[in-house]
């Protein structure tokens, strides 16, 4: 019968259980002095891109965040300017198109809907949550680790998928989390909440 491969399929596993070999490899294991040299190099090569692995993926999700700050951010800032335009004695619906500030008609009953939530791990921590907006101005995300006693509130999401970059509990284990959410009109949470949806989130 084949025996099943040694060598470990996971990076994190892999880096751990090469440096343990090297650390045990002695000449009465029948490695010459110049081969162990050329693998110490070869662990110490894949050691360095780990990190710069690590590193990069660190300034990814960085940016994703920042960049969806952004976003909010102005987004927010659009909302409240139309509605002080739209609560002017002089607005018109004409002038309303003209800005580009008024929707089309929808009979999307948003109190009585639920959002469609869905979620897919990304490794490291990071899930992306997607979601129709529909009429709404967005939806809040709540959320609920393993450990969590009850659910906390996430954030508020505009922008679908809604990028969930927290870090892992703990590194290099795998967490389940769970999701919920809401759909928002301006400040208030309008409809009826979502499906719960859970995910186990990779290393």
């Amino acid at each position: 019968m084949p025996k099943a491969n040694f060598v470990p399929d996971a990076d994190h596993d892999f880096m751990v259980w090469f440096g343990h070999l090297i650390a045990n490899l002695t000449p009465d294991s029948g490695i010459s002095e110049a081969d162990l040299i050329k693998l110490k190099a070869a662990y110490d090569d894949f050691q360095a891109k780990i990190a710069k692995l690590a590193d990069a993926a660190a300034l990814a999700k960085q940016a994703t965040a920042d960049k969806n700050a952004s976003r909010q951010a102005a987004e927010t800032l659009v909302r409240a300017e139309v509605r002080r335009i739209k609560a002017r004695s002089d607005y018109t619906e004409g002038l309303g198109a003209h800005l580009g500030i008024e929707g089309p008609e929808s009979t999307f009953d948003l109190v009585n809907a639920r959002p469609d939530l869905s979620a897919i791990d990304k490794t490291g921590g990071l899930v992306f949550l997607s979601f129709s907006k529909y009429t709404s101005s967005g939806i809040n995300i709540y959320s609920k680790r393993e450990n969590d006693a009850d659910w906390v509130k996430l954030d508020r999401a505009t922008v679908s998928p809604f990028h969930d970059n927290r870090p892992l509990l703990q590194t290099g284990k795998a967490e389940m989390r769970q999701y919920s959410a809401v759909y928002m009109l301006n400040d208030d949470e309008v409809s009826q909440f979502s499906n719960q949806i859970a995910i186990s989130c990779a290393p």
